[in-house]
């Protein structure tokens, strides 16, 4: 069964020169060329502001630039997050997208003196992270607590499950691992998952 993926590029260095961007190209080519449908979108390549304030989130504008890449990630199924870790969490700059996205009547819909509505069932999503240290760490001494957050209070929260992750310890990895990291990709991008 095909489905309509969107790969959301979240590394804030818009060079297209690291280890993620090979990552995501592999997975795209490899989602493509089994039948599968594929948006991507480069965070480091669009120009928004932060939110400042709940007014503006609640009922602020989106602003234009992220219009595609909302509707982006509406139209697709399976959402592909990859991006680097950065003091135990996401870096500001795919933070400050999210927030924006993730705006009421996007993931939820907030009813008075009621639980929100979760406006996402149905979509799947993998978590890819590259992180200055041996994973294990992350894992053990951080309780991997920027990747559990990012999973639980934004994507689960919205009724997105099943959550895949897939963290990568640049630390001690040599040429012939990140090939292999690379290869994980395709085989991840071949079954949309």
């Amino acid at each position: 069964m095909t489905k309509r993926i969107a790969i959301i590029q979240g590394h804030p260095d818009a060079a297209g020169s690291h280890l993620l961007n090979a990552m995501a190209d592999a997975y795209a080519a490899a989602a493509a060329s089994t039948g599968h449908q594929v948006r991507r979108i480069e965070v480091a390549k669009l120009e928004f502001p932060l939110l400042r304030t709940q007014a503006d989130f609640e009922s602020g504008e989106l602003p234009a630039a992220l219009v595609p890449a909302r509707d982006d990630m509406r139209w697709a199924e399976h959402w592909v997050f990859l991006f680097p870790l950065w003091h135990g969490t996401m870096p500001a700059l795919l933070k400050g997208f999210l927030e924006h996205i993730f705006r009421p009547g996007f993931a939820m819909e907030y009813r008075e003196k009621q639980f929100p509505r979760r406006l996402l069932a149905g979509r799947s999503a993998r978590i890819v992270v590259t992180m200055g240290m041996p994973v294990m760490l992350y894992r053990w001494y951080f309780g991997a607590f920027g990747v559990r957050a990012f999973e639980r209070s934004m994507l689960s929260f919205a009724g997105i499950k099943p959550i895949r992750e897939s963290l990568y310890g640049l630390t001690f990895a040599d040429e012939k691992k990140r090939l292999r990291w690379i290869e994980d990709m395709r085989g991840y991008g071949a079954r949309a998952s």
